[in-house]
């Protein structure tokens, strides 16, 4: 596939590294000659001079028969501009990387839609999202991705206390908002019918909006996991938005801050965290903090050595599990040598949000459930397609394709029988590999 990725710094030339060596082509443009040259000699890639936000540029770039456009320069409205005109352009997909949370804030404004970018993804705010699914379940699937993160859909076991055992689907008594996505039993999985019972240690994936998935998690478990005691090491926005996301899933969160302006402003914003002014890097503070009593600390303060240095004192106080940022590939070996338990690269994550989008068709996104045949795709409902002929009842989808999600305008839901599919809507759906191609046929126009 042909991908232009606009900016070449840390993130971009690790996309374009990673692009080139499964033999895509990639064109990459950065406003720094000196880049730019040196991209040309070491990559697999056309790489030249010029600004992002310009069209000739574009057009030199040849963006208007691309399948995907990254915006991921170091300035927001830079970002903004270039992939609203590369998809003005032609551009088959445009993805904007942003920083500010406001721009991604849909209760204030609809970016997104206002400007016609296919996404806007935040690095800090995937990397955060990393950080929560191993903390709450190694094993879940959170889909950030899907409805600009309106959906999460996460994994959990049926306990034998359960009072969903042995009932039907259509017999459980769910929130409008969640639906039971699919079931894994004694190694096999499968897309979850109405029919289908529930058996004790079976693993069901929950599809809907985090607060109620989280009420029919802990019905389906009967017995809520206990709490967890976690330390977020630095308040910067990949540390906001990580406590942000477990303060609302019944986490016992502490946040270490060192500016104390910035521990003011994210005192105000956040309702259930314990913001402390503090300095992760100071032993004595951590010991005065009783870090050492915590089940997990996460170490984010921008700065790779300092979090490599942080995570080992929290490891030699005690802490169960050790999580940190670390950007640095060579520094791979390291952290695992150190005892950290988790390392998370922002731009390996950004790395595989980027390998979802390329794809042809309808198919904006797909993710892999893992260890299964089954994949959750993001579609978009064309003009003219099949699936806007009938309501969702009368759609001929095959039995092994489940729509669990539609995003229509500003607001996402789980659909019922009698809901209409409009063009311009995203759907989210499970398919298994067999009917992928099948599926697929009721969202494009002339096999497109």
């Amino acid at each position: 596939m042909k991908v232009v990725i606009l900016g070449a710094g840390t993130v971009g030339r690790s996309i374009a590294e990673s692009l080139s060596n499964s033999r895509h082509g990639v064109t990459i443009v950065d406003r720094n000659p000196t880049i730019a040259r040196d991209l040309n000699r070491e990559l697999d890639v056309r790489a030249f001079t010029g600004l992002a936000s310009q069209s000739t540029t574009l057009f030199q770039a040849e963006v208007q028969v691309a399948d995907l456009c990254l915006a991921v320069t170091g300035d927001d409205e830079v970002n903004i501009v270039a992939a609203s005109l590369a998809k003005a352009m032609g551009a088959r997909r445009s993805v904007a990387r942003v920083y500010a949370p406001i721009l991604r804030d849909l209760s204030t404004f609809d970016y997104e839609s206002h400007f016609n970018i296919d996404r806007m993804l935040s690095l800090e705010h995937l990397t955060a999202m990393e950080f929560a699914r191993q903390i709450r379940n190694p094993g879940s699937v959170m889909v950030e991705n899907f409805t600009r993160g309106e959906l999460e859909f996460q994994e959990t076991t049926v306990s034998e206390q359960s009072p969903f055992i042995n009932k039907s689907l259509k017999q459980l008594d769910l929130p409008k908002g969640v639906r039971i996505g699919s079931i894994a039993r004694k190694g096999d999985t499968w897309i979850a019918g109405a029919g289908d019972k529930l058996e004790a240690a079976d693993r069901v994936t929950l599809i809907g909006k985090r607060e109620e998935v989280e009420e029919v998690s802990a019905i389906i478990q009967k017995e809520s996991a206990p709490q967890l005691d976690v330390v977020i090491a630095g308040g910067g926005e990949t540390g906001f938005h990580l406590a942000s996301i477990l303060e609302s899933a019944h986490c016992n969160v502490m946040l270490m801050e060192a500016c104390e302006e910035r521990c003011q402003v994210l005192s105000r914003n956040l309702n259930h965290t314990t913001v402390i002014h503090a300095d992760a890097t100071s032993r004595a503070q951590l010991e005065e903090e009783r870090v050492g009593s915590a089940d997990v600390c996460v170490i984010c303060t921008g700065d790779d050595e300092n979090n490599i240095m942080v995570g080992v004192e929290a490891k030699d106080l005690g802490v169960d599990t050790v999580m940190c940022v670390v950007s640095r590939p060579d520094y791979a070996n390291v952290v695992g040598n150190l005892g950290i338990n988790v390392r998370v690269s922002p731009r390996d994550v950004m790395a595989r949000q980027v390998l979802n989008f390329l794809h042809t068709g309808p198919v904006v996104s797909r993710t892999i459930l893992t260890g299964s045949s089954i994949a959750v795709y993001e579609l978009e409902v064309q003009e003219g397609s099949a699936a806007t002929e009938h309501v969702l009842a009368k759609l001929p989808l095959p039995e092994k394709s489940l729509i669990a999600a539609v995003f229509h305008r500003d607001y996402v839901r789980v659909p019922g029988a009698d809901d209409r599919l409009e063009s311009g809507d995203s759907v989210v759906a499970l398919i298994e590999n067999s009917v992928v191609e099948e599926t697929l046929k009721q969202f494009s126009v002339n096999g497109r």
